[in-house]
């Protein structure tokens, strides 16, 4: 059992899923948490222990410990499957966050469920298959999942691929493979063909919440100028820029938490 999270199986239609909540301690709509490709509930572990709101994380599919899916899926499915655990648990609304890939579903959840999310936050994020793209020796590495199953391998191109901390700190990446909870490369490739072809860049500009987005200045997977062009195309959005890479959730993760709760708490 993850440690910062009360973990259980829920039942999502047909879809068994391995859900994390994090009870908080403050009032307010729970946070409703998409990760990256790959990751599993225990990687925002640190991140969840510093909110002081409820927090809720699913492990998608095929990801973590929930069970692989019968057939392949798109985002609109990871968003509607989100809309059922929010009902599991009794909110109607909630704020939500996407980090990475999972900035893609978080995006698709407000705008199909629009009434259910109060705030949008986008970590590291961009528009889909139409962006300002990373390097492709970057690309390559991260088409394959090898990262999550070998520790030596995610030491040695951590830092070409997180960039920030994980350039002067390779600790940082053996730290991170200790949260790490693989299951199959089926599930990596699942979640790589979900979001092939989806892009929000054509209506962005349609969302009516409020949205915060945080970016690393050292980002080699999601270069910054992707977050300035969101700030652009979204009518009610802020930029925030860390000094640090891709994962700053988990390396700035107090500077994060305090950014992302004034956001939250603002009338």
């Amino acid at each position: 059992m993850s440690g910062a999270f009360d973990v259980s199986m829920v039942r999502a239609g047909s879809q068994l899923l391995r859900v994390g909540r994090h009870p908080g301690s403050v009032k307010g709509p729970p946070l409703l948490m998409f990760n990256g490709i790959g990751g599993n509930i225990e990687l925002f572990e640190p991140f969840a222990r510093l909110l002081a709101r409820e927090s809720i994380i699913f492990d998608v599919p095929g990801v973590g410990h929930s069970p692989q899916p019968r057939c392949p899926y798109r985002l609109r499915t990871i968003a509607g499957l989100a809309a059922q655990v929010l009902d599991h648990f009794g909110h109607r609304q909630c704020d939500v966050l996407g980090v990475s890939w999972g900035g893609a579903p978080a995006q698709e959840f407000a705008r199909v469920h629009g009434e259910r999310c109060r705030r949008l936050i986008l970590c590291a994020t961009a528009t889909g298959s139409i962006m300002l793209p990373a390097r492709p020796a970057v690309l390559l590495k991260m088409a394959t999942p090898r990262r999550y199953v070998s520790r030596d391998y995610i030491v040695s191109v951590a830092g070409d691929i997180y960039g920030g901390e994980f350039r002067r700190n390779p600790a940082l990446a053996e730290d991170l493979f200790k949260h790490i909870r693989w299951q199959s490369w089926r599930g990596y490739y699942l979640q790589l063909t979900a979001a092939a072809g989806w892009t929000s860049i054509h209506w962005l500009h349609r969302l009516k919440q409020p949205v915060l987005l945080m970016a690393g200045a050292d980002d080699p997977i999601v270069p910054l100028r992707n977050a300035k062009l969101m700030r652009r195309l979204i009518r009610n959005a802020e930029l925030v820029v860390l000094d640090d890479g891709h994962l700053f959730l988990l390396t700035r993760a107090q500077q994060s938490v305090r950014a992302i709760d004034q956001f939250l708490a603002r009338e």
